[in-house]
């Protein structure tokens, strides 16, 4: 399903944090913080991954001099057992609360309903994006970080990042939201949680071919498609599902992926960087400053997301995935 946004809401600020690790991101420079404490000063991995969100928000915030009864609504989501850092961090924030889950794409799903809730008229400043906390994650669908298990070549390392962005009324001077593209759940019988890649590359190759075909668009139409967090693997799946459709060798150099790109060649991070705050954190941070600087006029932003739990894992059931897209320009 496409939505168009006639009236182009703008991205009128952005805050990207993230954890000491996180410093040896190849996007760490677009970063507004970088935290030398994983834990955000606080005594739990989850009360850390609250007040990292809080913090980004803050960050935006204080770049437009506004106040959170200022701002609207917040929307956001998490990859935490009921969002719990999420919405602990609402709860501080004080800002009307709209959790969303679509795992790792909540950073462009939260964007889709900011945009929307701005083309009807009913906000003028919302504050939208996603975060995920290293060990709180991994302990949730993986291993404690303290059983020090292997992980294969797959495996991508879940990212400790939160990344926010202000939507309100179109500013002909920043970016801004023409169309997005929600997604279908998709599910070519992956079972592993180590290869979310995998998983999560026939979702994207769905949207993304729904979206260019409903807008009448080509590859070429855009400076970069940039997938959420399919890392190396998967970015390599979906490049080679569009050649099988036709795609030239031009076309593919344009699609990238934060998860691949974000931790660079470093292999102790195997196929590349994961979590709900990683394609958050790159989109609202590198992604906005190459648009506001004129390097970037349209860029199509695919999040990716695993709708998994450990639950559904346990018992046995292939992982179901989805992406959304925003397409932003500059005028």
């Amino acid at each position: 399903m496409v939505i168009l946004f006639p009236s182009k809401p703008s991205i009128l600020a952005c805050g990207a944090v993230a954890g000491p690790l996180e410093n040896k991101s190849v996007f760490k420079s677009y970063f507004d913080a970088i935290s030398e404490d994983e834990r955000w000063g606080q005594k739990t991995n989850e009360q850390g991954h609250s007040k990292m969100i809080q913090e980004a928000c803050n960050i935006v915030m204080k770049k437009v001099d506004l106040k959170n009864l200022d701002v609207d609504y917040f929307l956001s989501g998490d990859l935490v057992n009921q969002m719990t850092p999420t919405n602990f961090a609402a709860r501080e924030l004080a800002i009307s609360f709209i959790g969303l889950f679509s795992a790792c794409a909540t950073s462009v799903s939260s964007v889709i309903i900011a945009s929307l809730l701005t083309e009807l008229g009913a906000s003028q400043f919302a504050i939208a994006g996603a975060a995920s906390q290293h060990n709180a994650i991994e302990r949730q669908f993986r291993y404690p970080i303290d059983y020090g298990a292997q992980k294969p070549a797959t495996a991508q390392w879940t990212v400790t990042a939160a990344g926010y962005a202000l939507i309100g009324k179109h500013d002909p001077k920043l970016p801004s939201v023409v169309a997005a593209t929600v997604g279908k759940v998709v599910d070519y019988g992956e079972v592993s949680p180590f290869h979310m890649g995998g998983a999560m590359a026939p979702a994207a190759y769905d949207t993304i071919n729904s979206h260019l075909k409903k807008r009448h668009q080509k590859i070429t139409d855009y400076d970069l498609i940039m997938t959420g967090d399919l890392g190396k693997i998967g970015l390599k799946i979906l490049k080679a599902m569009f050649a099988q459709t036709g795609a030239k060798q031009e076309e593919l150099e344009l699609f990238r992926d934060a998860g691949a790109e974000y931790y660079g060649e470093d292999k102790a991070f195997q196929s590349g960087a994961s979590g709900a705050g990683c394609s958050a954190s790159v989109y609202f941070s590198y992604i906005e400053q190459q648009l506001k600087t004129g390097r970037f006029k349209r860029v199509l932003l695919v999040a990716t997301g695993a709708l998994l739990s450990p639950m559904s894992f346990q018992q046995g059931e292939t992982i179901p995935c989805t992406a959304h897209a925003i397409e932003i320009t500059m005028e």
